[in-house]
């Protein structure tokens, strides 16, 4: 199945806590890491007493379902030292399952698409970088058009490739 994983840090070395995000994915069993986007610094939303964040974007492939990715994506979380206190607070790492082919899924702790997804710049910006023509599954619209609608504030400014 093909899926996108939106990847966040602003606490810590924010890069290096990506990059050991993007290397426990290659772990996960029946995935494959596909490819990255680039980094992208970005201010905080919501809580803005905070570190700016460093964003990217992951394609895998899996075999593993939504609910069995979700489960791995908060225990790698826990694993980089992601303890949740605060709603929209500073973390060391956010891993968020952001489309997962083109299922639809709600459940109550089990959104797929991602329900912030067409409103966030710094994951649309990353996933058009990936794919320009990947359209969401709910709406029928690719995410370039979603994009093209946003108001780009706060700025997602992009960093260097992450990953080949």
């Amino acid at each position: 199945m093909k899926v996108f994983i939106g990847l966040g840090s602003n606490l810590g070395e924010r890069e290096a806590m990506i990059r050991q995000a993007l290397e426990e994915l290659t772990r996960l069993p029946a995935t494959q890491l596909l490819r990255a986007s680039s980094l992208y610094d970005t201010e905080p939303t919501g809580e803005v007493d905070q570190p700016n964040f460093l964003n990217a974007v992951a394609q895998i492939d899996t075999e593993l379902t939504a609910r069995q990715l979700l489960w791995n994506l908060l225990l790698i979380e826990k694993r980089l030292g992601r303890v949740r206190t605060q709603r929209y607070g500073p973390r060391t790492i956010d891993l968020d399952l952001l489309l997962y082919g083109n299922l639809i899924v709600e459940e109550p702790d089990l959104i797929v698409p991602h329900p912030e997804l067409t409103r966030r710049s710094f994951v649309l910006v990353p996933l058009v970088e990936l794919d320009p023509l990947l359209v969401h599954p709910g709406t029928g619209e690719t995410l370039l058009s979603h994009l093209s609608r946003l108001n780009t504030r706060p700025p997602v400014k992009r960093g260097s490739r992450l990953w080949n």
